[in-house]
């Protein structure tokens, strides 16, 4: 896992050193990117590029093993692996990328033009490749958009290899308070709630004999992305908690609850209750979750693609499934 984490992690580098190129018009032998991805024998097969301020937001990336000594793990390795970087705060990009945060913390990423590209960009390697020799890859707002491809592709029973870092989380920062009994209760409270409006949308859409977009959670169960969250980054450091807190309701036998409650958000609920259909992107019902335990002397640090690669780290990996 340290090897493949690390190659994803430079793939999703070499997408943010590919615009700054861009901005700064770094071309040919001055380009700083291409280092990012030689080093692992890819090759770049083509940019993925913002239709609004044509920013390069993405990059498909070709295997190309060079070697012989790559013989050995090619049948571990991907043909083509599809990375998208975060928000990068430069003039040329920033306006948009913050355009795009909020559509996130909206839940409304799916309409972008940006998510529009991306997903038709992995539904056209899919057709081609088939899902088992693609990955996914992405940090923060990247994280985000990898996870909608993936979700979307999930959905027609297409499960790819996905490798999500600082992927951003839409709650209140609970796993941020020390007191763990206060913490448990605020969950439990939540869950509550949630299962509530759960319930009550759920009977709402029988009546009106619409089907229910809480099936779709069920459906996405078999694909089980790799999450990497750092505890002091607020961005991500929820998904420790979401998934731990599922395990604790079943110990204490509210599992019906937390199941009801894991797949929505209050805030969607409330938007759904009023007519406007709305999916909580972050939330998902499986992941290989690893937490970096290393303490970071920063947010910059916490919330930085640069830990991934680093050999030193003091890592804690679990699977959920739901």
């Amino acid at each position: 896992m340290y090897h493949r984490k690390s190659v994803a992690a430079s793939l999703v580098q070499g997408v943010y050193v590919l615009e700054k190129d861009r901005q700064e018009r770094r071309q040919g032998a001055n380009a700083l990117a291409p280092p990012w991805w030689v080093f692992f024998n890819f090759q770049l097969h083509s940019t993925l590029v913002d239709d609004v301020d044509s920013s390069i937001f993405g990059a498909i990336y070709e295997f190309n093993p060079s070697s012989s000594k790559c013989n050995d793990n090619l049948h571990r390795s991907p043909r083509y692996v599809i990375a998208f970087r975060g928000t990068i705060t430069k003039a040329d990009s920033v306006s948009r990328d913050i355009e795009l945060d909020m559509h996130f913390v909206r839940n409304g990423l799916h309409q972008t033009s940006r998510a529009e590209i991306a997903i038709q960009a992995v539904r056209n390697m899919v057709a081609s490749l088939g899902d088992t020799h693609i990955w996914l890859a992405g940090h923060s707002l990247g994280s985000a958009m990898a996870m909608l491809t993936g979700k979307t592709m999930a959905k027609s029973s297409i499960f790819i290899e996905s490798f999500l870092f600082n992927p951003p989380y839409v709650s209140a920062p609970i796993e941020r308070i020390k007191d763990k009994k206060v913490k448990h209760g605020l969950r439990i409270a939540s869950s509550v709630i949630t299962a509530g409006l759960t319930i009550a949308m759920k009977a709402k859409q029988h009546k009106k004999g619409l089907s229910s977009s809480f099936d779709s959670f069920d459906s996405l169960s078999a694909w089980v992305p790799c999450l990497f969250v750092n505890p002091s980054d607020p961005i991500c450091s929820e998904y420790k908690g979401y998934f731990e807190h599922r395990r604790k309701m079943e110990e204490i036998g509210a599992g019906s609850i937390e199941r009801l409650a894991t797949q929505n958000s209050i805030g969607c609920l409330v938007m759904s209750a009023f007519g406007k259909e709305s999916e909580p992107l972050h939330l998902i019902p499986s992941a290989s979750l690893t937490v970096n335990l290393s303490p970071s002397r920063d947010f910059r640090e916490a919330h930085g693609i640069h830990q991934w690669w680093k050999p030193d780290l003091c890592l804690e990996s679990k699977l959920y499934k739901y």
